[in-house]
């Protein structure tokens, strides 16, 4: 049984005849597990992550909404990933969950909202995040789809199709800085929002002797996250041996809010697929 399955209802388990594998929680309406035909593991879950009521769990696929990070007065992330998300369709390779304003949520973010959430799994992951505005007043939000990848190890892990791309680096205060080369490798911490960045990157693990490539429609920017080793020593659901097993790459709506009038949608996908 997995971590999942030990905190939930019971996990939404989607597959293919190939033997691919997703588990989805309504916890958040998070995937927290891709493993493809292969059996191998797609997305990385801290095996020190917290469930359970108001839980942000650590890894898989987070839903970001209405705030990304800490960029505004909300809480880190925003009000959904620990939100139950009601499963409104599901089959044996798709599932959506939808989530509406509550009164607990308008305490904390007081605007009138519908989301949903849709997981497809085919030979690839395709999540989509859609928001309609049901007040009558607009209201601008940021969002992202916080995709952990695993990986083999972050030091012989590379993130291509970044170059010439401008980016704010969050490690240095939020410099505006520019991707001089095509290939993006880690040594350090990197915290940074590619601005307008291609809907199409590669991430290429030497050690798993993969590529995972992340594709994105609707969402403006793309962010790349690693801990290092002091951060995720000091972050009690990570710990100073886990950084090397992923690289968060996630399409995003971060560089500047996205404003919704009332009655209006939006819509954001991300595809992840594996060549070898």
């Amino acid at each position: 049984m997995s971590q999942a399955e030990e905190v939930s209802a019971g996990p939404i388990i989607l597959d293919t005849s190939a033997g691919g594998r997703v588990e989805v929680l309504r916890h958040g309406a998070q995937v927290v597990r891709w493993t493809d035909a292969a059996g191998g593991e797609v997305l990385y879950l801290s095996p020190r992550s917290r469930f359970g009521a108001g839980a942000r769990i650590r890894g898989g696929i987070p839903v970001v909404f209405p705030q990304f990070a800490e960029q505004g007065p909300l809480p880190k992330h925003g009000i959904v990933r620990t939100a139950e998300w009601e499963l409104e369709e599901s089959g044996t390779n798709r599932a959506v969950l939808r989530l509406a304003d509550s009164a607990d949520r308008r305490a904390v973010w007081d605007h009138a909202f519908e989301a949903e959430l849709r997981v497809e799994l085919s030979d690839e992951l395709t999540v989509t995040l859609s928001v309609i505005n049901t007040g009558e007043d607009a209201f601008d939000f940021t969002a992202a789809l916080h995709s952990y990848l695993h990986v083999g190890d972050i030091h012989r892990t590379a993130v291509h199709g970044l170059g010439g791309v401008r980016f704010r680096d969050k490690v240095l205060g939020g410099q505006l800085r520019v991707q001089e080369t095509d290939e993006l490798r880690f040594d350090s911490e990197t915290d940074r929002i590619y601005l307008d960045a291609p809907d199409e990157v590669w991430v290429r693990d030497e050690a798993e002797e993969r590529t995972v490539v992340v594709t994105k429609r609707g969402f403006p920017d793309a962010v790349v996250w690693n801990p290092w080793a002091e951060l995720a020593a000091r972050t009690e659901d990570l710990g100073e041996d886990q950084y090397p097993r992923f690289v968060c790459v996630e399409a995003a709506q971060a560089g500047t809010p996205a404003r919704l009038e009332p009655g209006a949608r939006w819509e954001g996908a991300q595809t992840i697929s594996i060549t070898r």
